[in-house]
């Protein structure tokens, strides 16, 4: 595995990016310094790439594992690490601005790596957004705050973040993009009725959405949602 990028930035107020980066003014957190574990494909051979996020208490290099399992060579994996492992102290469910400046520093790897990907010759139609737990909240809340046609949006046991959803706080048009929701209907952490929220925001947003709930499964990955996220790779790298 190698390092792919190094990020650093100015220190920004978090209550002025509101959950969406601003290009002229980068935020800067505890995440900006961490590195980004690579698998896969090369970026200039790649048919496609793939950013996954881990999950709290897990690893970049951790994550990259589930590469194995969808077994696409023609594929760049990218995982960027949390500071101390976690992307944000509390849980998703609680207000927001309690999760600063970890949210919003998170938000600015997620830009910063998809933006040095597309430098790299893949455009967003081919990177896919992928996360577990945590990580799957992260990807989630960036796919739904910068909406574009992405090569598909994964969300592993997670949702949108903060204390409450409102669907109108989220606008812009993802264009149809492939957006794979899956998690236990009894997780211990993730509560049913927030994917069924993050379902009708992302309905909201034009994504084609695909949700499944499986009935008493752990807070894990399982094989079934692995083999729809490989539909979703196939479809990236041969459109």
């Amino acid at each position: 595995m190698a390092i792919l990028i190094q990020l650093t930035h100015i220190m920004a107020d978090p209550s002025k990016l509101k959950y969406r980066i601003d290009p002229d003014e980068p935020f800067s957190g505890p995440h900006q310094t961490g590195h980004v574990a690579t698998s896969g494909a090369e970026l200039p051979e790649a048919g496609a790439a793939m950013i996954l996020v881990h999950g709290r208490g897990a690893s970049a290099e951790s994550i990259l594992t589930l590469a194995d399992d969808f077994d696409e060579p023609d594929i760049h994996y990218a995982a960027p690490q949390a500071s101390q492992f976690t992307w944000y102290p509390y849980s998703f469910l609680e207000p927001t601005d309690r999760n600063q400046p970890g949210l919003n520093s998170g938000l600015q790897v997620i830009y910063d790596l998809m933006t040095a990907i597309e430098k790299a010759g893949i455009p967003k139609e081919k990177i896919i957004l992928a996360g577990f737990s945590q990580g799957a909240c992260l990807a989630s809340e960036f796919a739904a705050r910068h909406p574009a046609r992405y090569g598909g949006v994964v969300a592993l046991s997670g949702g949108l973040i903060g204390d409450s959803i409102s669907p109108e706080s989220y606008t812009g048009d993802l264009e149809e993009t492939p957006v794979f929701l899956g998690c236990s209907d009894s997780d211990p952490h993730i509560p049913v009725e927030r994917v069924h929220q993050t379902e009708e925001v992302f309905n909201s947003l034009n994504g084609n959405v695909t949700k499944k709930i499986y009935p008493g499964m752990p807070h894990t990955v399982i094989r079934d949602e692995i083999e729809h996220v490989k539909k979703t790779i196939i479809n990236a790298v041969r459109s």
